[in-house]
C-alpha cells in the first residue's frame, strides 16, 4: 500500500518559520507553501525553504491553490477561526497555533464546522510535550497516583517595557489588548494532558498592577491571572494565564491520592516524585528525583532534535501528521481546545465580577453550544480601537500620555511604525 503524504502549508512564517524545517524533514509530510504578507518574515526564512515551496503574499490565493491537503495557521492572536473555517471549508485540515477561539460564538462555530466539513482540527499547543509533562503522564497512566486531585500548572514571562514595545507595536496591536487569563494553554494544557482531564468550571482573579509596564502602550494593567479550574471528576487545578511577576519559568504538579509529582523547579527535563510511605509502589522510593524522557523507546526519543519548546513543536507536528495520514485523533481535538478558549474568556467575565464561578460548557453537545451562538463580546479592538468586553480587570484602565509617547517613539525609532 502507498504511503500517504501529508501536503501542508503554513499561514505566518514568523511564529510558523519554526515549524519550515520541522515539516520538511518529518517523515509522512512535505511542506509546499508557506504565506505571509511581511516582506522580513518571508525573508527570514527564504533561506530554509526548498526550492518547490511556493511563496504567497496573498492568503485567498493561497488557501485557493490546491496546493496542500492541511494548513497550520500560526496568524495573529485573534484571528484563527475566521481562517480556519476558510480552510475547512474548502476541505483543508487544520492546525492552529495558540487559543483557537477569541469568543464564545467562535468556539460553537468552530465546532460546527470540523462536524459539518469532517475536516480535521488540531491545536498545536506545545508544552505539554515538554520532556517532564510526558514523564509525569507516563508515570500518572499507571494508576500509581490513583486519582487526580489538586494540580498546578504556571507559565510566567516577564518582559521588560521596551521588549513590550517591540513585541506590540501600534496602539492596537492586539499584544497591547491582551488579558491575562487569555493566554492559558501553555499552563492549562499540560495538567489536562497529564490527567486525561475535562474542564467543568472556572473562577478567576487577578493581579492588577500598572506600574510595571509604564512606558508602554499596554491597555493591560493585570500582571497575572489566577483561575482555580474544575474537572468534570471534582478535582481542582490552579493555573496562571501569561503571568509576569519577576523570573521567567514553567512549573507543573500533579497532586493525587497516592503521591505527588513536579517538574523540578527550572528544570523541563527533571522530576521529583514522592509517595506517601504507605502507597509506595514495589520498586519505587518515597522521594525521588528522575530524568525526564519523552518516551521509553530510544528511537523517538532521538527524533525531536533541536525542535523549539523543549522539543514540543516536534511533537505537535508529528501528532498532526499522524492525525492527517492514519486519523490518530490527537488529545486536542477540538472540543478540548475551545474549552480551554472559554475558560479563558470566562475567566476574565470572573475577574470582573468578583470571582463568579462560570460552567464550562461541554461543546461536543449541541444544546449546551446554542446557549453560546450569539456571544461575540470580545476585549480585542476594530479599527476604531472599539471593544465590546474590556481587557483589564479594572475596566477604566488606560496608560498616559507619557506612556503612548513613549511607546509611539521606541516604535518610529526601531521602524515598527512609520
Amino acid at each position: 500500500m502507498e504511503k500517504k503524504i501529508m501536503r501542508i502549508g503554513i499561514l505566518g512564517t514568523l511564529r510558523g518559520g519554526s515549524y519550515v524545517d520541522i515539516f520538511q524533514k518529518l517523515d509522512g509530510a512535505k511542506l509546499t507553501a508557506v504565506c505571509d504578507n511581511s516582506a522580513r518574515s518571508i525573508n527570514n526564512v527564504k533561506g530554509i525553504l526548498k526550492e518547490d515551496v511556493k511563496i504567497f503574499t496573498d492568503f485567498d490565493e493561497f488557501i485557493d491553490s490546491g496546493l496542500f491537503d492541511a494548513v497550520m495557521l500560526c496568524n495573529y492572536f485573534y484571528e484563527h477561526v475566521p481562517f480556519a473555517v476558510k480552510a475547512m471549508e474548502r476541505g483543508i485540515h487544520v492546525l492552529s497555533e495558540c487559543t483557537p477561539a477569541l469568543t464564545m460564538a467562535e468556539c460553537v462555530q468552530l465546532c460546527r464546522t470540523v462536524e459539518k466539513t469532517g475536516c480535521k482540527y488540531m491545536l498545536a499547543e506545545n508544552y505539554p510535550f515538554f520532556a517532564c509533562n510526558m514523564e509525569m503522564k507516563r508515570r500518572f497512566d499507571t494508576g500509581n497516583f490513583g486519582r487526580a486531585l489538586f494540580c498546578e500548572g504556571e507559565y510566567n514571562h516577564p518582559v521588560t517595557p521596551h521588549d513590550k514595545n517591540m513585541l506590540s507595536p501600534g496602539q492596537f496591536h492586539w499584544r497591547n489588548w491582551l488579558p491575562r487569563p487569555y493566554y492559558l494553554t501553555h499552563a492549562l494544557a499540560p495538567i489536562l494532558y497529564i490527567t486525561g482531564n475535562n474542564l467543568k468550571a472556572v473562577n478567576c482573579k487577578q493581579v492588577f498592577a500598572p506600574d510595571s509596564i509604564k512606558g508602554t502602550a499596554c491597555r493591560v494593567g493585570d500582571m497575572v491571572a489566577i483561575m482555580l479550574c474544575e474537572m468534570d471528576d471534582g478535582s481542582l487545578a490552579r493555573v496562571t494565564g501569561c503571568a509576569a511577576w519577576g523570573g521567567h519559568g514553567n512549573w507543573y504538579r500533579i497532586c493525587a491520592e497516592k503521591g505527588n509529582m513536579e517538574n523540578v523547579r527550572g528544570s523541563l527535563d527533571q522530576i521529583r516524585v514522592q509517595y506517601n510511605s504507605w502507597n509506595v509502589p514495589e520498586g519505587e522510593s518515597e522521594v525521588s528525583t528522575h530524568p525526564a524522557r519523552w518516551y521509553e523507546e530510544d528511537s523517538l526519543n532521538a527524533m525531536p532534535g533541536n525542535a523549539g519548546h523543549g522539543g514540543g513543536d516536534f511533537w505537535v507536528a508529528y501528532h498532526f501528521t499522524k492525525y492527517v495520514n492514519e486519523d490518530i485523533e490527537p488529545f486536542f481535538n477540538v472540543y478540548r481546545s475551545v474549552a480551554m478558549s472559554a475558560t479563558a474568556v470566562l475567566a476574565l467575565r470572573s475577574s470582573q465580577n468578583g470571582g463568579k464561578e462560570y460552567k464550562i460548557p461541554d461543546f461536543t453537545k449541541e444544546e449546551e453550544r446554542v446557549l453560546w451562538e450569539n456571544d461575540h463580546d470580545s476585549p480585542f479592538p476594530d479599527t476604531d480601537g472599539n471593544t465590546t468586553m474590556p481587557c483589564c480587570s479594572h475596566p477604566d484602565y488606560m496608560p498616559t500620555e507619557e506612556d503612548f509617547a513613549n511607546a509611539e517613539k521606541e516604535w518610529r525609532e526601531a521602524g515598527l511604525i512609520e
